[in-house]
């Protein structure tokens, strides 16, 4: 499905956000900056998908980037995108369920907007905590629920109804934007996705939402 899209992706991505993502992902960035700033550090981007935040932290320090993802077309346009910028970054073809990378070995993981894709969210997120280094941070971005009923009503029209129409149009595969609302009326509200990374291990969980909650970020550390 993913490889179907791959060549639209960022158009859509862009376009029926209104360009928000952009800004939610350089918040991910900012949010990471004490780690990106050094060049002694290691951060894994899973389900980098087109290379989008991998280039946002990329441009915001100096630390190690690697980008993983199992969707080699979407890949592909990831080292087009970072040379287009002239910079280099390794990105893997990889399982998020099955990392190919030893027991702590990055300062910082992040994922955007993949989690959910999983067919095991809290096999996941273990899997974020296994390569983390003690003291590591983990930062996840993800469509969520918000708590305002307006906000949420006309999200939801838009999300169900016009999303799927739109993107099926331009991208010429329309279950694809139908399994988009989908995936996220099934995935962990954000308290429930805070405390299930509390359950994996991870200590000093938090969570921001934006956008008035249909977005949030948390955040969390493993222990020492």
């Amino acid at each position: 499905m993913f490889a179907t899209i791959a060549a639209h992706y960022d158009l859509l991505n862009h376009l029926l956000s209104g360009n928000i993502d952009k800004r939610w992902r350089r918040l991910v960035a900012k949010t990471l900056s004490p780690i990106l700033a050094r060049s002694d550090a290691q951060v894994l981007d899973v389900a980098c998908g087109t290379g989008d935040l991998s280039l946002a932290m990329l441009k915001g320090g100096e630390a190690r980037i690697v980008g993983l993802d199992f969707c080699r077309p979407m890949l592909d346009i990831a080292v087009s995108k970072v040379s287009r910028f002239g910079f280099s970054l390794p990105f893997v073809e990889g399982d998020a369920l099955d990392l190919p990378f030893a027991d702590r070995s990055f300062e910082a993981a992040t994922i955007a907007f993949g989690l959910r894709n999983l067919t095991s969210v809290e096999a996941g997120i273990k899997e974020l905590l296994r390569i983390l280094k003690p003291g590591g941070r983990v930062a996840v971005l993800e469509f969520s629920r918000s708590q305002a009923p307006l906000l949420r009503s006309i999200f939801t029209i838009y999300f169900t109804k016009l999303l799927p129409l739109f993107g099926g149009l331009i991208s010429g595969s329309k279950s694809a934007y139908q399994y988009l609302p989908d995936s996220v009326s099934h995935f962990p509200n954000q308290k429930e996705l805070a405390d299930l990374m509390t359950q994996a291990g991870f200590e000093e969980v938090t969570f921001r939402n934006l956008t008035g909650g249909i977005a949030a970020l948390h955040l969390g550390t493993r222990p020492y």
